[in-house]
């Protein structure tokens, strides 16, 4: 059996994520290969109720230790019931943001700093992603971008949000081998031309083990 590939997609709000999720879709569809896909927060039926308490605007008061703690809560059991159990069985998990989301949203939005790995470690049991695409565009573009209603995290204030972008750019700095940053100001085809070479290597390399 093939080993399992865990694969991740980042941004920030209106990066154009889900437009090129289902471009990869098409693409493991193209080489006969299955492939989970997911989300976070949410997942399994459980993570879904916290995404639901994490995303509601009414949720004003809550702390950001409290949001940290709950993103946490929702990843650890996605990853109990649904990654871990795939990628054991040799499977392909696509997920739609993970921890990275963490560490840039309230390590580095929030200023929880180092405190989000740390509960993130326990969270994800082991599992890093083999590669990890970042949808690099400016917060200001990003945002312009989001139609229709926005939820309690995508509200917040530009400043916020330039934090994040900040995080980010500082975890492709420090994990280049797993990080690969995709500029996603351009067309959803230029940008979906980038994806298809990094899943080409990694898919490669996969075989090859």
């Amino acid at each position: 059996m093939s080993k399992g590939l865990f694969i991740t997609l980042e941004g920030p709000d209106g990066s154009g994520k889900t437009t090129q999720l289902d471009l990869i879709k098409k693409y493991f569809e193209e080489k006969d290969e299955q492939a989970i896909f997911t989300r976070e927060p949410g997942g399994t039926l459980i993570s879904e109720k916290v995404r639901g308490i994490i995303l509601d605007k009414k949720n004003e008061e809550m702390a950001p230790m409290t949001e940290a703690l709950l993103y946490a809560a929702s990843r650890a059991q996605h990853v109990a019931q649904l990654i871990k159990p795939a990628l054991e069985r040799g499977k392909t998990v696509v997920c739609d943001r993970y921890v990275d989301s963490s560490i840039a949203y309230q390590g580095f939005g929030r200023g929880l700093g180092d405190s989000v790995t740390v509960i993130n470690t326990f969270a994800i049991d082991g599992c890093i992603p083999d590669l990890t695409l970042f949808l690099d565009i400016e917060p200001s573009r990003g945002k312009a971008r989001i139609d229709g209603a926005m939820d309690r995290i995508e509200s917040e204030r530009l400043e916020f949000h330039k934090r994040v972008y900040d995080g980010y750019k500082k975890l492709a700095e420090q994990y280049p081998d797993r990080i690969k940053c995709v500029d996603a100001d351009r067309s959803v085809e230029e940008i979906g031309i980038d994806i298809e070479r990094y899943l080409d290597e990694v898919l490669i390399k996969r075989n090859e083990l």
